[in-house]
């Protein structure tokens, strides 16, 4: 197990995997993991042995998700990418942006976004992309179904990470390989949600 993996194996964290991308140093983990305990939160599960995924993070009804996401983050090691219109990434942020992830996308572009983000994977060696299905902190009847699109297009995994506030515990897994029903994979995705965790604000879900 390597100087990385060494630490985040504790009480809050599991190891993490070989092809996991990674980013950050020491200090940034061990941050991480302070503000974790602080807040009384853990993380349980495993992360699949893969250097490409889409990671689809529900029950998202709180801007305490993101703040808990980035504690973990940054506790893990893990670059995380994410969205973001490519407007944004403009001097002197744009390298920034770059920097903690951050995955430019030209709503304008003959392409579909889909076929962009599809194509980052291609370019890059490791890429994890967090998604949250609901695309929302407020409840929806229906989830999107992008985040399915993007993995059958990429040809990668959907791993589930969960926030479930009474434990005060993030989940990992299970993952799932899209079947090219992309309305009853995304249902089956939300009812198993819906059934083990619960978000800040239940009524959101």
């Amino acid at each position: 197990m390597s100087e990385q993996e060494r630490s985040a194996h504790d009480d809050l964290l599991p190891a993490t995997p070989k092809a996991m991308p990674r980013a950050g140093g020491p200090f940034r983990r061990w941050l991480g993991r302070g503000l974790l305990r602080m807040l009384g939160w853990k993380l349980e599960g495993e992360f699949p042995e893969q250097q490409k995924l889409v990671l689809a993070a529900a029950p998202h009804t709180s801007n305490w998700d993101f703040v808990l996401a980035m504690c973990l983050i940054m506790a893990l090691g893990v670059r995380v990418s994410y969205l973001m219109k490519k407007e944004a990434f403009i001097w002197p942020f744009g390298a920034l942006f770059m920097r903690l992830g951050g995955i430019p996308i030209d709503r304008g572009a003959a392409e579909d976004i889909v076929d962009q983000i599809a194509g980052w994977y291609r370019d890059h060696e490791k890429v994890w992309v967090v998604i949250t299905p609901e695309g929302t902190r407020s409840k929806v009847d229906k989830w999107k179904t992008g985040f399915l699109r993007i993995a059958e297009r990429a040809e990668v995994p959907v791993c589930v990470v969960a926030w479930d506030y009474p434990s005060k515990c993030m989940h990992i897994g299970p993952c799932w390989e899209t079947t090219g029903d992309h309305i009853a994979d995304v249902e089956a995705i939300r009812s198993y949600i819906s059934k083990n965790y619960t978000g800040r604000h239940p009524a959101k879900q």
